[in-house]
């Protein structure tokens, strides 16, 4: 074999005749299909072989010889804050084998690369939609900066680590499938493609919800009054770049790959598989990673601008702003709790819960909201019987009540010239009534179909190109739509406008009011679903205007009807374990009115609250989009430090009376034994 040329050598694969000789293992490869020849192994030779002497040297030519491709060193471009040394997406040309430090590096560079984009599309979005302060784009990047190199992916032995710890897990064989298709790539002990590996480990190390966690950490830092739950309802509603942003990702590489004219074909993933987030993020779990982002990079962070976000609260809940915010600022100031500040614990009370349970109690305060009956005086008038106000604690009530003795625990003394907007606390709590089916924070892609159906388009089904193709049978079919539903609106069949659209927040509504078959006292049947009592107290007010002119049958339906919205306001409750107290009857002290819970049978607890509180309570959670328990937790927990700062401040306060008294009677002692 020794007489053999590489140029002689006729490839038993596709039949070419030539092949190059490697330096690396001694085998001939073809030029064509990079098969190699098996049968033949160059040896060595002397250095007076390379040149002909004319006694037929030069056995072996240099220019024969298998190289392997190169790729181009990382590029960092200071404008967009990261390496700059993406690839195409897609599979390796077929005769082109890349080195295992190839592939990690493009793969690592393009993924880093990629979320970098989306913070700063998401940056922008915020900036030119939602009028935040351009302040958010130079802090994202730099925490963004500080936060890869916290992680420390780009470390030399950061790839060996990662393959290590796949093998030593003992990872599953991937499919027999993948063999044939990706047969250069490199794979670990276990045949599964490292490719795979080393991108699931960038998204556990720095995973694609980050880049929401960093935006909002930028609008915290920035003092914008921007919270976790406006960013992921901007993000799934497609409005913040985030679930569909993958296309724009992969056009924007491709663009950074041309200006600095270093194409490359390394990475074989595709942006579907590594820019397309697979489920959406918990609001808690967002402002935990953000913590935690700012926690690894050693930030120190402020407390949340209670004062932007209370603004905003009360005027959701269509509350005077100018009335109730000076006080609740107040409470903020002096109690200062840790809530406050953003926590890396996943169950610990968000920042907007206890935000808006500061507002609880200063509107407590202000309105005096502890439990007087205030919403059942609503239900009826008074002027129709003089005994109205003792049946507010009616015995058939008190079933409701068993820890009634410790609830009322306030403090004696207490002046109720605090309480100076405590005349309108039934026109508040009416308003929050009526303002409660209407503060469900509904996405803007179901109001109406077309806007749905543009919506997945855009967000949903993003990249991914219709089986059928034909535009004239599409608008065919939607105009046959459009004409059936104005024929069915104009039938009366379906409401105008009305799209079949589903309330989100999961309450059942109540029905219509329905005439009594038997006509028993024109008592109107409702049939039960227990959404809220606003709902109920409307059909109740409805019915009202069926009563009869006797001022008997007037009070008997009156009657009647308070006691049916009671008997819904318990069934809500009970839905929330929240248990219903009658209104205070005999009230001894006036003060602020502590809950408590009471523990049940099987260890869970029971919430105890009157109508009053808990009108306040829901309503509070469902603009906060929180549990009401939740919710009443957070105002216990306030509660609870406020009472406790009051506490010190008296004790410390009768300390001090003690120091001047002790002092003033040494004065006095010594100035008389210096006059004798």
């Amino acid at each position: 074999m020794t007489d053999t040329n590489g140029d002689e050598l006729r490839c038993g694969v596709c039949d070419e005749l030539g092949c190059y000789f490697s330096d690396e293992d001694g085998h001939f490869y073809c030029n064509n299909c990079n098969a190699r020849v098996d049968d033949v192994v160059a040896t060595g030779v002397a250095d007076e072989d390379f040149v002909d002497k004319g006694g037929g040297g030069a056995t072996y030519n240099p220019h024969y010889t298998r190289y392997t491709p190169s790729v181009k060193p990382e590029l960092f471009d200071p404008e967009h804050l990261g390496p700059m040394e993406p690839a195409d997406f897609g599979d390796v040309p077929k005769g082109v084998v890349f080195r295992m430090e190839d592939y990690y590096k493009s793969i690592r560079v393009r993924y880093v690369l990629g979320v970098q984009l989306l913070v700063e599309y998401q940056c922008e979005k915020l900036v030119e939609v939602f009028r935040v302060s351009p302040i958010i784009c130079g802090i994202a990047g730099e925490v963004w900066l500080r936060f890869v190199a916290s992680k420390r992916v780009f470390g030399d032995s950061w790839a060996d680590g990662v393959i290590e710890e796949s093998e030593i897990q003992g990872e599953k064989k991937s499919k027999v499938g993948n063999y044939a298709k990706h047969t250069n790539e490199p794979r670990n002990m276990y045949r599964k493609r490292m490719a795979n590996i080393w991108c699931k480990s960038l998204k556990n190390t720095i995973p694609l919800s980050s880049s929401l966690a960093i935006s909002y950490l930028a609008c915290h830092i920035a003092r914008e009054a921007v919270l976790p739950s406006d960013i992921m309802k901007w993000a799934i509603e497609g409005k913040l770049p985030y679930f569909g942003a993958f296309p724009k990702i992969k056009e924007s590489i491709k663009q950074i790959e041309r200006s600095y004219n270093c194409p490359s074909v390394v990475c074989p993933l595709e942006a579907n598989n590594m820019f397309r987030p697979s489920q959406s993020v918990s609001l808690q779990k967002l402002e935990s990673m953000a913590a935690s982002i700012a926690h690894s990079i050693g930030l120190n962070l402020p407390p949340v601008n209670f004062h932007a976000i209370a603004s905003g609260y009360l005027k959701q809940l269509c509350l005077p702003v100018s009335k109730i915010l000076p006080y609740a600022c107040r409470i903020e100031e002096w109690a200062m709790p840790p809530e406050l500040w953003l926590s890396v614990y996943e169950r610990r009370i968000p920042t907007r819960v206890c935000v808006m349970s500061i507002l609880i109690v200063a509107i407590r305060i202000l309105y005096n909201i502890n439990g007087f009956g205030k919403w059942e005086m609503t239900l009826s008038n008074p002027n129709d019987d003089p005994s109205m106000d003792n049946t507010l604690g009616s015995d058939d009530d008190a079933e409701a009540m068993p820890t009634s003795q410790t609830m009322d625990v306030d403090q004696e003394g207490t002046s109720s010239s605090v309480h100076i907007f405590e005349s309108d606390c039934a026109e508040l709590l009416q308003n929050l009534q009526k303002n409660y089916d209407d503060l469900n924070n509904r996405y803007e892609y179901s109001k109406d179909l077309p806007t749905y159906l543009q919506y997945c388009k855009d967000v949903v089904f993003v990249g991914l190109e219709p089986l059928y193709k034909d535009p004239v049978l599409i608008d065919e079919l939607w105009d046959f739509y459009q004409k059936n539903r104005e024929g069915m609106e104009a039938s009366g069949e379906v409401e105008p406008g009305l799209q079949g659209k589903r309330s989100r927040d999961g309450d059942k509504q109540f029905g219509t009011t329905k005439e009594n078959p038997n006509n028993q006292a024109n008592e109107p049947t409702i049939s039960l679903s227990a959404n809220s009592s606003q709902s109920s107290y409307n059909t109740f007010q409805d019915s009202q205007s069926h009563q009869t002119s006797s001022s008997a049958d007037k009070f008997e339906l009156s009657h009647n009807t308070r006691d049916m919205a009671i008997r819904h306001m318990k069934i809500d409750m009970e839905e929330q374990i929240f248990c219903y107290i009658p209104p205070r009857v005999k009230v001894k002290r006036h003060g602020y009115l502590h809950y408590s819970r009471k523990a049940a049978g099987d260890g869970a607890y029971t919430y105890i609250a009157h109508a009053d509180y808990y009108i306040l309570l829901r309503t509070c959670s469902k603009v906060a989009q929180v549990d009401p328990r939740v919710m009443h937790e957070s105002v216990l927990s306030l509660e609870r430090r406020l009472a406790w700062i009051e506490k010190r401040i008296d004790e410390c306060v009768n300390c001090h009376k003690k120091q001047c008294e002790t002092v003033t009677s040494d004065k006095i002692s010594s100035s008389s034994f210096l006059v004798h």
